[in-house]
């Protein structure tokens, strides 16, 4: 049987489900990755004016939800804004980097089961985007990109020296030779990784003077990290766009 819970959660996905309804995927404080099927909310009556607006990718909702380990589709009994965004949902640069932090998280969550640590990290990566200048901004994928892997067990080791100055990304370490294989980076490529490693706050971003084709290049070597280390990870469908609206 199913139980109330109060919860957090950060919408991933919306899909039309019917004629009102949606299904959405919501990664939750409390019970990790969940699906609901939400009723009504696409109408245009007074009861289901302005409902679906809620469930944009990247909002964060409190909610009271029915949940059972036993069933994969629950549904939701509340739901409001737990924190109303200033500019993510409107700002073209800030809502890009916002759907690559969601395709990014819904790449890496496979189970669902909860996971409150990083799901404060990710809340706390939000609400830092939705305030920061236009320089975090532009550097705000590659942070994420790089602190996200602590919670999946595949964060880089951060040994980069004098001696060691490529990065391995198949190994996760700097290295003094050049693998064997091609998935690498070197010179100033790995000097950056390292220093976004050692980054701990966004504020920090701001010192972090890089042009638009070293993201870029950047960005899609952190792909390929990702697709080495997580299975079937395919490509990320939001790099070109940011590719665009970051330039």
């Amino acid at each position: 049987m199913s139980k109330l819970h109060n919860t957090k959660g950060i919408v991933l996905r919306t899909v039309k489900y019917g004629e009102t309804s949606v299904i959405v995927t919501i990664f939750t404080e409390l019970f990790g990755l969940q699906s609901y099927l939400v009723n009504g909310v696409r109408t245009s009556t007074k009861k289901g004016t302005g409902k679906a607006s809620l469930f944009q990718p990247s909002a964060i909702l409190d909610m009271v939800v029915y949940h059972s380990e036993l069933k994969q589709l629950h549904r939701i009994k509340e739901f409001r804004w737990g924190y109303l965004y200033k500019h993510i949902l409107s700002d073209v640069k800030k809502n890009g980097v916002a759907l690559f932090m969601v395709e990014l998280l819904t790449k890496c969550l496979k189970q669902p089961e909860g996971h409150p640590d990083l799901f404060h990290f990710v809340e706390d990566a939000f609400l830092h985007l939705d305030e920061c200048s236009e320089t975090i901004t532009a550097n705000f994928p590659l942070y994420f990109a790089m602190h996200l892997p602590v919670f999946f067990g595949f964060r880089f080791n951060d040994n980069y020296s004098e001696k060691n100055r490529i990065l391995d990304l198949r190994e996760g370490d700097f290295v003094q030779e050049q693998p064997l294989h091609p998935y690498f980076l070197e010179e100033k490529q790995a000097e950056i990784t390292s220093q976004l490693l050692k980054t701990q706050q966004p504020e920090e971003l701001e010192q972090v003077k890089l042009n638009h084709d070293f993201r870029r290049n950047l960005l899609y070597a952190y792909e390929k990290y990702y697709a080495l280390h997580i299975q079937d990870f395919g490509t990320m469908k939001t790099l070109p766009v940011l590719r665009e609206i970051l330039s």
